[in-house]
């Protein structure tokens, strides 16, 4: 299970090397050596999430993928490839997880409160981005809000700037 992971990293930690036309990575302020391991970590971390909350009313549609990977390219900074690769690799870690702990703790461990939020209104995007919200999809970024540390209000301020984004798109 781990040996996709390990050689996706190894192959981005490659592409990273071979792409920095001499410059170091610190010039580049970019993570290096297991900082790109701990980010790569935390994206497919995030992504899983994305796709639990996806899954949460039993219907993964197109658009729900596409938000998805316009996230994961957008939030971070990952090309169409990459954010593709990681959320296949998501997809395995999601299917083989016995709860969602592995991927909340190591979250909550790494982001701080304004990154959580983020998250939380990106998850609150996804959720609202067919126009209504399932029983399953609330209740599932409620408990996923909590494993954060994310207070309600904090959820209720996602909910709300998420929701205001979707409306300023669509008027």
């Amino acid at each position: 299970m781990l040996e996709p992971i390990r050689s996706f990293f190894a192959r981005a930690m490659a592409l990273d090397a071979s792409t920095s036309n001499g410059r170091s990575h610190a010039a580049k302020s970019e993570p290096v050596g297991e900082d790109v391991e701990q980010t790569r970590r935390l994206h497919i971390a995030a992504c899983a999430l994305l796709l639990e909350l996806a899954y949460a009313d039993d219907e993964f549609t197109a658009d729900e993928r596409a938000h998805i990977e316009a996230v994961m390219r957008r939030h971070f900074a990952l090309d169409e490839d990459t954010a593709r690769e990681v959320m296949r690799l998501a997809e395995q870690e999601r299917e083989n997880a016995i709860d969602l702990y592995q991927f909340t703790s190591l979250i909550r461990a790494n982001y701080d409160l304004g990154q959580k939020t983020l998250l939380a209104e990106v998850m609150w995007g996804l959720v609202l981005s067919d126009g209504k919200i399932a029983r399953h999809e609330g209740y599932m970024l409620r408990k996923i809000g909590n494993l954060l540390d994310l207070k309600p209000g904090y959820l209720a301020d996602a909910k709300n700037r998420a929701a205001e984004r979707i409306e300023g798109r669509a008027g």
